[in-house]
């Protein structure tokens, strides 16, 4: 099988390949998790691939039952936890644990038109700082319009199911390389717990 980005590249029908010397950053826009690294992620590592996958797809062939309120609750402390000792902000959204499927497709959309990390960052901010509902029409047309990007495409491709043939592509790809949570990094041809990575990796150089 090709490198997971070769493998997307060929879903979108690009002839350009990204190198594998530049890292790649694997998020889910519904994940506390994501959000944090989100925030850091180019401060540490520079110019960065940001990829949108589902971790519910991801999770497909893993036996998982729905989350218990035990499970929440310490999922929710220690992104708390996390969030305390990072300094940064953390509301919860009303609809927490909850999938992000429009959001995620309008990723997808800003990713194919070089706005994927404002995009990203953005929508990030508004479930997670505001507490947002991303599958709000509305509200997700605010990070749309904060990258840059026409707000009626964005809806479009939220609303397009086709989208979700990338995010599931990528989804695999990842499975078939070992990985089950998200957020991950891809440093070379090695892929790694987003945490790890960002703790371990030395910082950019300033651009």
């Amino acid at each position: 099988m090709g490198e997971l980005i070769i493998l997307a590249d060929r879903l979108r029908d690009r002839v350009p390949r990204v190198g594998l010397a530049r890292p790649a950053f694997f998020f889910d826009l519904a994940c506390p998790f994501s959000y944090l690294a989100a925030e850091r992620i180019e401060r540490v590592l520079g110019d960065v691939e940001w990829i949108p996958v589902s971790a519910a797809t991801l999770a497909v062939g893993v036996r998982r039952s729905a989350p218990t309120a035990d499970g929440v609750a310490v999922l929710r402390a220690e992104a708390e936890r996390r969030a305390l000792e990072l300094r940064l902000p953390l509301v919860w959204p009303e609809r927490f644990p909850a999938d992000f499927p429009h959001a995620l497709r309008a990723a997808v959309h800003a990713a194919d038109i070089g706005a994927g990390a404002r995009f990203a960052l953005a929508a990030g901010r508004l479930a997670f700082c505001g507490g947002y509902d991303l599958e709000d029409a509305d509200t997700l047309a605010e990070p749309a319009a904060a990258a840059g990007i026409a707000p009626d495409p964005c809806l479009l491709a939220a609303a397009d199911p086709g989208r979700d043939e990338l995010l599931c592509a990528t989804a695999g790809a990842l499975r078939v390389r070992g990985v089950r949570a998200l957020p991950v990094i891809r440093l070379g041809g090695r892929f790694i717990d987003a945490e790890a990575g960002l703790v371990s990796a030395p910082l950019a150089p300033p651009a």
